[in-house]
């Protein structure tokens, strides 16, 4: 197999197998390659290690669950992520949301905060790096609110926040999801379509609705989240945009919503 078809088998056989207690080892066998190998290609092309996309889904599987079963025990939620007590499954929860899952499902977190990912293709003789998110219910959401504003959002920076750690990254990812959530309207959806980049569809034609919401979420730049005794400014550029009504196919969505964050930032 090539480079992108063990990404592809990787990434494949761990969205199979988020329900059982497997390790990198385990994804390299599946890949028929070895454990260094996989991950030099993993991190060079996600920026990411094994172990921790594969704990990020898992975590999302259990958010998820968390959202859908209200009344579930959340041991039960620990086993079907691949934990054996609640003690390594909270530990694990927390890493990923900054919370247990208790307080989670207090206050649950309604977007895809580590959408899936797959595999990049080649553009000529470079690889695409942007189109291997996930934005399929994004795509069927926007086939049903087609003169709809999106609202794009960026995170300034994000690149100085991972060299100070990857976790106040995360950290940082987390709470601008939060800030856009709380400035949703009840029919707005908030999607994260890329590293440090997110989208919001709106269910509104009025330009005047999503320029109130640029508004509102832009007034929160410059407040920080702390990490480690370090306070941490998010800014946010934001972009309102509504694409042509023609038919617009599923790669090109998301080509241009990020070609509308590159350049519209404001």
């Amino acid at each position: 197999m090539n480079k992108l078809e063990i990404l592809a088998k990787a990434l494949e056989y761990m969205e199979q197998h988020l329900q059982e207690e497997i390790k990198t080892e385990d994804v390299a066998a599946a890949c028929y390659c070895s454990k260094a190998a996989l991950e030099k290609m993993f991190r060079c092309m996600n920026k990411i290690s094994v172990h921790d996309y594969l704990l990020r889904r898992r975590m999302m599987l259990a958010a998820k669950t968390i959202i859908s079963a209200p009344g579930v025990n959340l041991l039960d939620v620990a086993l079907v992520c691949g934990y054996s007590t609640n003690e390594s499954f909270s530990r694990a929860f927390k890493s990923v949301w900054n919370c247990n899952p208790s307080e989670f499902r207090a206050n649950p977190q309604q977007s895809e905060l580590f959408p899936r990912l797959y595999p990049p293709y080649m553009e000529g003789d470079a690889y695409s790096m942007h189109k291997n998110v996930d934005i399929s219910e994004l795509y069927e959401l926007f086939q049903q609110r087609r003169n709809c504003y999106f609202i794009c959002f960026d995170v300034k920076n994000l690149g100085a926040v991972n060299d100070i750690s990857h976790k106040a990254g995360d950290l940082v990812i987390l709470e601008s999801l939060k800030r856009l959530e709380r400035e949703a309207g009840e029919e707005d959806v908030v999607f994260r379509i890329g590293g440090d980049e997110f989208t919001v569809l709106t269910n509104s034609e009025e330009i005047g609705y999503a320029e109130e919401f640029c508004r509102r979420v832009k007034a929160f730049n410059g407040t920080t989240v702390s990490f480690r005794e370090k306070e941490i400014p998010i800014h946010l550029h934001t972009a309102v945009t509504k694409l042509p009504l023609e038919r617009v196919r599923y790669n090109e969505l998301f080509e241009q919503l990020h070609n509308v964050i590159e350049t519209n930032k404001r």
